[in-house]
C-alpha cells in the first residue's frame, strides 16, 4: 500500500513526534515501505548572523543529523534521515516530492483557537500535500 513514508520531526519536541514515528515504523514493517525522517532547521536571521559563530549553521546541521540518526536507529525499519533548512511546511512538501512520498505521517498539537484562524504547519501540509497525510494527535494528558 505504501512504499515511501515521510515523517517530519521537530527535534525540540521529540516526545511529540514519537506516536508518528511509531506509526510510520509499523507501516514500514507491514508494507515494506521506506521511511524518511525529516528535520527542518530555520534560517538564521540576518540580524543575528554577526552574533553567532561563522559555522553556526553547520554545527546545528551536524547536531540535527546525529539526533535523527539515533531516532532512525531506534525504529529498526528501513529508515533514512535528512535535514533541510528553510520554511517548515515548504520544506516538508519539497522533501515529500523529492522522495515521491505516498504518505506523510506527522503529529500535531491539540488545536488552539489561534490555529483555527492562522493555520499550522500540519494544516498547510494537509492542504497542499500531493499525497496522503496522516496526522497523529498527541494523546490527552490524564
Amino acid at each position: 500500500m505504501y512504499k515511501s513514508i515521510l515523517v517530519p520531526i521537530d527535534l525540540a519536541e521529540i516526545d511529540l513526534a514519537k506516536p508518528a514515528i511509531a506509526q510510520a515504523c509499523l507501516f514500514s514493517k507491514t508494507f515494506g515501505a521506506k521511511v524518511r525522517l525529516l528535520n527542518v532547521m530555520p534560517m538564521t536571521p540576518v540580524m543575528l548572523a554577526e552574533y553567532v559563530p561563522a559555522d553556526f549553521d553547520t554545527q546545528q546541521r551536524d547536531s540535527s543529523e546525529q539526533a535523527l540518526a539515533a531516532v532512525a536507529h531506534d525504529c529498526g525499519a528501513d529508515v533514512s534521515s535528512v535535514v533541510r533548512q528553510g520554511g517548515i511546511y515548504h520544506e516538508i512538501l519539497e522533501e515529500a516530492a523529492a522522495i515521491k512520498a505516498d504518505l506523510i505521517v506527522m503529529t500535531s498539537h491539540r488545536p488552539a483557537m489561534r490555529t483555527y484562524f492562522l493555520g499550522s504547519n500540519a494544516g498547510h501540509v494537509v492542504r497542499y500535500a500531493k499525497c496522503s497525510v496522516l496526522v497523529v494527535r498527541q494523546a490527552p494528558s490524564a
